[in-house]
Order: C-alpha cells, then sequence, then structure tokens
C-alpha cells in the first residue's frame, strides 16, 4: 500500500512519523511541523484512503492500517522512528506499540480511540452515510465534535474533511468498528505521553485517562478548554509536551 507523506526536518535526524485522524490528512499537522522538524525528521503521512494515499474498496482493518506504516518505515530505509498519532491516528499508534515494539523508540498518543469495537454499529452506520452522501453529510457534525465554538479557524480542517474519499472514510470506519486495543495494553514497552482533551466528545477524557494505569510507565496529560483535535486549536499547549516527550 503506497502511502502519501511529506518530509522535513534534516535528513539524518531521528524520524518521527506523524497519524492524522479520521478524515484528514498530513496537512493537520501543520501548526507542528516548524517546531518539530527543527529536531527530527519528521514525516506526516495520509493513512490509506485518505488524502492523496491510494484508498482501495474496503472494509480495513487497524492490522492493514498499521502495516501500511511500517511499510512506510521500510520505504524511509528507517529501521526505528518515534511516533506521534491523534484520534484514528492514535489507535493505529497502540496497534503498533503492541504489536512492533523493535520498530519504535516511543509514542504520543492524543485522544485515541483504544476500544470503538464496544459500539460497532456507530461506526458502520456512519460508513453507510458516508457512501451514500459523501463527507459533507457528517461535516459540520464532526467539527462541533472537534473543536470548541470559540475556535473559528476551522477552513482548512473543513476543506479536507470535504476532500476526503467517501470509501476510505467509510472503510476506515468499518476499521475502527472491529477494534479493540484494550486487552494488550500491558504488554507495551516503549514510552508513551498519553493527551486528552478536557472537552473532547468524540473521545471522552474518561476513556483516555484508565489508559495510562494499563499501559506501563505511561505520562498523562489533560488539555484543558480544548475539543478532539488538540494539536490543530492548542498547538501553544501540545508542541512543547511532544518536544519533551520525544526528546
Amino acid at each position: 500500500m503506497r502511502l502519501n507523506y511529506v518530509e522535513t526536518g534534516p535528513a539524518e535526524a531521528p524520524v518521527v512519523l506523524l497519524g492524522s485522524s479520521l478524515g484528514a490528512d498530513h496537512r493537520m499537522w501543520a501548526p507542528q511541523l516548524d517546531v518539530l522538524s527543527k529536531r527530527f525528521r519528521v514525516v506526516a503521512f495520509d493513512h490509506r484512503g485518505h488524502g492523496e494515499s491510494e484508498a482501495p474498496d474496503g472494509p480495513y482493518t487497524i492490522e492493514d492500517l498499521g502495516g501500511d506504516v511500517l511499510e512506510l518505515l521500510d520505504t524511509l530505509g528507517a529501521e526505528q522512528a518515534s511516533y506521534v498519532g491523534i484520534s484514528l491516528g492514535g489507535a493505529v499508534g497502540l496497534w503498533l506499540a503492541e504489536n512492533a515494539p523493535e520498530r519504535f523508540h516511543r509514542f504520543a498518543i492524543i485522544c485515541p480511540p483504544s476500544n470503538p469495537a464496544a459500539n460497532p454499529q456507530q461506526w458502520t452506520e456512519r460508513a453507510a452515510q458516508v457512501r451514500a452522501e459523501g463527507t459533507k453529510a457528517i461535516a459540520d457534525a464532526t467539527l462541533g465534535r472537534w473543536f470548541l465554538p470559540d475556535f473559528t479557524e476551522i477552513a482548512p480542517i473543513r476543506e479536507m474533511l470535504l476532500a476526503c474519499p467517501a470509501e476510505g472514510y467509510a472503510a476506515c470506519c468499518e476499521a475502527l468498528s472491529t477494534t479493540n486495543l484494550v486487552p494488550d495494553l500491558a504488554t507495551i514497552t516503549a514510552p508513551v505521553l498519553l493527551i486528552t482533551a478536557d472537552s473532547d466528545t468524540s473521545v471522552p477524557p474518561e476513556t483516555v485517562v484508565p489508559l495510562a494505569a494499563q499501559i506501563p510507565g505511561a505520562h498523562l496529560e489533560i488539555v484543558e478548554n480544548a475539543a478532539h483535535l488538540v494539536t490543530y486549536s492548542h498547538p501553544d499547549l501540545v508542541n512543547p509536551l511532544l518536544l519533551a516527550h520525544l526528546a
């Protein structure tokens, strides 16, 4: 599977992968690129079915999405990397931490759905709606969950959500509908930073906070007055956390 990616920073620096939210692509990491690329070889990629990555027919699985990232590491010629992921990208990060620990130094996992299979109907119904009507059908509701009302700089995010291929979005919903990463959290050995937002209604903080006790040595940060896409709305708070952890 060919994943589209954008690479910034020194070629000889340690590699940091950035995995995006469901419906978004690598451009959502714009608030992090300048800061991280001063110290790291930063690779922001599009999940399969998103952005300019290939979009085969679904359904997909979390194993598919995680396997794509491992193939990307091989393409980059990188034996190891650190990984930062939010939302869907956070779930992929947990899968990688559980299943490919030898390929990663450390993880920053932001607002991750750790057991979306607990409510599979939510995801299969959304998949059906997007296949029938496109992402425009869920755009307003999604943006309402991603940002608080006082954050108004959402036009670029709306644009990438509307541009997301319907099949890719739907197939990733189906991947989430069968994903439960909780049973193997205790096997994670890499250092993990968990970040949640106190007003996240997509992945409520009460579902993220317990993960810190289940992942050995994990460090938890709660960003106040923020919703789901906290990396985009609050880079002034998130970027220092990422730098400190990745360094």
